[in-house]
Formats: C-alpha cells, structure tokens, sequence
C-alpha cells in the first residue's frame, strides 16, 4: 500500500501524479473503471489531483464527520483541488457531531453545507411511524433514511460531475466487493472513494499525526457514528460497523446513500 508523503496543508502547491491520464472523452462507465485502475498505486491526494483532471465538472465531497470524512477532509485541502464540502444534517445527530462540523469550519477555515430533510416530507413521515418508528421493523427504517438522508443528498448532488466519499472496504463485510471508482447511473455522475484500501488504523494514525479534529465519541466505541438513535458503542472485536442499526442483519445495514436503484450496493466493475 502507498505511503502517504504529500507536503504540508499549507505547504507549496502539490503537482499533478505523473501517471497516465484517462482520457475525459471515455463513456462515463469505462472512465470510472480507468480511474480505478489508475487509484491502485496512487496516494490518496494523488488520486483527488487525478479525479479533478479526469472529471470536467464541479466535485462535491459529502462528509458526516467520521474518522475517515475527517481525514479525506484534510486531504482534500491538502491537494488544493476544487470541491464543495456538505454534510446531511438529519435532525437526530449527536451533540457531539453537531459540536465537530463547527470545530471543522473553525479549524480550516472552510464552509460545510448543511443539507435537511424536507419539513412536510419529515412530519408525514413521523405522523405515520411515530417518533420512533425505525425500531419497529426495516421497511420502517428506510422510509425514515429516505427522507433524512436520500432526498436532501439528492440535493446536495444536484448538478455536480463527481461525489467524493470516505468508503472504505473494511467498514464492513458489505463494502469489500465495492471499488475506488464507480458510476452511479442513477445520479448521473462519478462516484470516488479515494480512501477505500486504507484501514481504519492508518486514517487513525493521519488523524493523530496531523491533529486532524476528530469526534469525541470514538473514544468510547462509537467508531461508527450516525442518528443518535441509531448508533451505538461496539464491544472489542465487533465489526466497525456493528454498531449501526444493531437491531438488523448485517447485509441490511445501509441507509441507501450508497445504494443502486435496486437495493444493493454497487461493486466492483458495476454501475449504479
């Protein structure tokens, strides 16, 4: 796996990665596929300095304040490229999460958008299924990731060529078979995940090293965090993301941010 050496976060200007370029007139498909070949030996400011020569159009970098939104977070201005920050705010974070996105904006000097769910669609929802209606049942729990999560990304996506996110293949078991790159069909743009070969214990170490913010939470077993009703602490041993929707099977646990149009995620070599 390649070392990360890039210069300072407010060193010289990082140069373009000397490597073959995939063309921007390639298909969208077979553009997605060339980029993540290309990924493979690169670090990861490398591969955003090769996403924003390869894609012609706006990036948007979604992050919810985990361990590795933070890191890719210093490694985007680290490469200087150009990219809007948002983050879903669904009106059940934690404190601590909420307290995070502000010591980011402060630490970096950056502007994170806060996208929300729609307040008609979000009172019909908890009208039908109550507060707490997740609990009662997977269906359920889509329905309310649908409506806090999926309609405001939406929004978020509206026009942009490229989404950057913080997936790693060893988040969990569901994520392995995913890529660097992908093209999802369904929101019409490319989709990088330039930290997706690094484990949790090396974004851990650039976090520490670069005295990246980082949630508090973390500390205490939540090494996973989203909705505060919907997150809880992971005992040693459990997988990063067992505690997310613990009350599911494991090869449901996705809100359908990363989800093709037909429920699954999308993998290596596929589109969404």
């Amino acid at each position: 796996m390649p070392s990360l050496s890039p210069p300072s976060l407010r060193g010289a200007p990082t140069a373009q990665p000397d490597v073959a370029q995939p063309p921007i007139t390639q298909s969208p498909i077979t553009l997605a596929a060339s980029l993540g070949t290309a990924f493979q030996p690169l670090d990861p400011v490398e591969r955003l300095l090769l996403l924003r020569h390869a894609v012609p159009g706006p990036l948007v970098f979604t992050t919810s304040f985990g361990l590795e939104d933070q890191a890719l977070t210093h490694l985007i201005l680290r490469s200087e490229i150009e990219a809007r920050f948002v983050t879903l705010d669904t009106g059940r974070l934690f404190p601590e999460t909420h307290a995070l996105w502000a010591a980011t904006e402060r630490h970096y000097g950056i502007r994170i958008e806060g996208y929300y769910p729609d307040t008609a669609a979000l009172e019909a929802l908890v009208d039908a299924q109550g507060i707490d209606g997740f609990y009662t049942g997977r269906e359920a729990r889509h329905a309310c990731c649908a409506v806090r999560k999926v309609a405001p990304l939406a929004r978020a996506l509206h026009g942009a060529a490229g989404w950057i996110t913080g997936l790693r293949a060893d988040q969990s078991a569901t994520r392995q078979d995913m890529d660097f790159v992908s093209f999802d069909q369904a929101r019409g743009l490319l989709k990088a995940n330039p930290l997706f070969d690094w484990p949790r214990d090396r974004i851990a170490a650039l976090v520490s090293d670069e005295q990246v913010p980082s949630n508090p939470l973390h500390q205490h077993g939540f090494l996973s965090i989203g909705c505060a009703p919907c997150t809880r602490a992971v005992a040693p041993g459990e997988p990063e993301r067992a505690g997310r929707w613990w009350w599911e099977d494991e090869q449901t646990k996705e809100c359908g941010l990363h989800l093709s149009p037909d429920g699954r995620l999308v993998r290596a070599g596929a589109h969404a």
